[in-house]
């Protein structure tokens, strides 16, 4: 019993990493993705077929998709410009919500719909809290104020 009020405590006093490793992981997944959609864009483009509705662009957009996945996976697993990876994604899922998962029906095998909308979600967060602690946007951002005194031991005479 006691070590789990320890784990407790810590996660209560570490709540912040949850989301640093929610952002962190869905950044990497996004990204392989992206790259899984631009090395196999035949899959992606038969998956717009059978939603018939961007006949004209089938390509064109699933280039876009497994760019936007990549870049935004990218800059969301790194925390570099944590919010703008977010935003770039969140009208690529919001499509494939609509003109995707929505036309299969919500609760189908395949839960498309869930967890497309899981994942969009999880975006909408991402763009409103931002990048956090373990970000390069921290890092970067970082007034000189704020970063690490280093000390130097006295030179002895």
């Amino acid at each position: 019993m006691g070590q789990i009020i320890k784990i407790r405590n810590w996660a209560n006093d570490h709540q912040e990493m949850g989301m640093e490793f929610l952002r962190i992981y869905l950044g990497i997944i996004l990204f392989i993705k992206g790259v899984h959609f631009v090395a196999n864009s035949n899959f992606l483009i038969s998956t717009l077929m059978d939603a018939g509705q961007f006949d004209f662009a089938n390509t064109l957009i699933s280039h876009l998709v497994g760019i936007a996945h990549i870049t935004g996976g990218a800059m969301m697993a790194l925390g570099l410009i944590t919010r703008v990876g977010a935003l770039i994604q969140i009208p690529v899922l919001t499509g494939a919500l609509i003109f995707v998962s929505i036309p299969k029906g919500i609760f189908t095998q395949g839960q498309h719909f869930e967890f497309t909308a899981l994942v969009l979600f999880l975006l909408l967060l991402v763009s409103i809290f931002g990048g956090g602690e373990l970000s390069m946007d921290k890092r970067i951002l970082q007034k000189p104020d704020n970063y690490p005194k280093i000390t130097h031991p006295e030179k002895s005479e």
